[in-house]
């Protein structure tokens, strides 16, 4: 098995730990939409969720009237995915993909788009250069990342320090949330590239602990930091602190506000 390979493999296993659906039903429900919004399908238009995961993104653009494809690593979300949205009325077709090798052909979508998903893929330029490869000259990119400066740029560097070295090559997910980095990434093959700031309103949790225990149930990277500390309960214990202080922190009135980065873009 190559070292890629493998990697892979850890991804996919990865995000299908706890459950990752109930994060994005229960804390982020609205985010998708507001991606989809942004790049406006129109009916007919065939779109392309990239690590879809359970539709966050995929479903609003179903909503439009468009021919939807959710792609995914993980293919074990697709079942939340797919209840959602014959609950609702819509057609979407769900396929395993890697975002950094997409099994579609050249130009093949109108709309490409992403929310919270591609920037988990560990090299940045491999699925980058994806997402341009399937949009068509002329149709739209719609991304939205977490920022390093934001909540969950912080918690991942919070959980840093306690988890196992990344691969060599891998690049850090919340770098996806830095306008510059994307331009460099993106801005060859685009042209009216725009990068706005934003924020997603979390209104799940009551305090602190009731964010850390949902998180370290549900939230796959959350989860293997944690399982990576399984006999070293001092370091559990650390880090059980220092999310709380962070949550803590951003508490504000019940609420917290989670930053992140739109961008949207024409195919060049």
């Amino acid at each position: 098995m190559s070292d890629d390979t493998a990697l892979k493999q850890k991804h996919r296993a990865l995000w299908a730990l706890g459950d990752y659906p109930s994060v994005a039903d229960e804390v982020i429900p609205n985010l998708g939409a507001v991606v989809v919004e942004a790049v406006a399908p129109r009916p007919g238009e065939r779109v392309l969720d990239v690590a879809a995961g359970s539709g966050n993104a995929a479903l609003p653009a179903a909503r439009t009237g468009a021919t939807v494809v959710a792609s995914d690593l993980t293919p074990e979300l697709f079942d939340a995915g797919r209840s959602a949205a014959a609950a609702a009325g819509l057609e979407v077709e769900w396929q395993e993909g890697d975002a950094e090798a997409l099994p579609f052909e050249d130009q093949s979508f109108d709309v490409v788009v992403s929310c919270v998903g591609v920037m988990f893929a560990p090299h940045h330029e491999r699925s980058g250069s994806e997402l341009l490869r399937v949009c068509r000259t002329g149709g739209r990119l719609g991304l939205l990342s977490w920022t390093p400066a934001g909540f969950i740029g912080r918690m991942f560097t919070a959980m840093k320090p306690y988890a196992p070295a990344p691969p060599p090559g891998a690049q850090p997910p919340p770098l996806w949330g830095d306008e510059q980095h994307v331009r460099g990434l993106l801005g060859d093959g685009t042209r009216d590239l725009v990068a706005t700031l934003g924020y997603a309103r979390i209104d799940r949790f009551a305090q602190p602990g009731e964010f850390l225990d949902f998180f370290k149930a549900n939230y796959g990277p959350t989860i293997a930091v944690y399982r990576s500390l399984a006999d070293r309960p001092e370091q559990q214990a650390e880090l059980d602190q220092a999310l709380l202080d962070l949550a803590a922190a951003s508490f504000s009135g019940g609420v917290m506000e989670w930053e992140y980065l739109l961008v949207t873009a024409t195919a060049a």
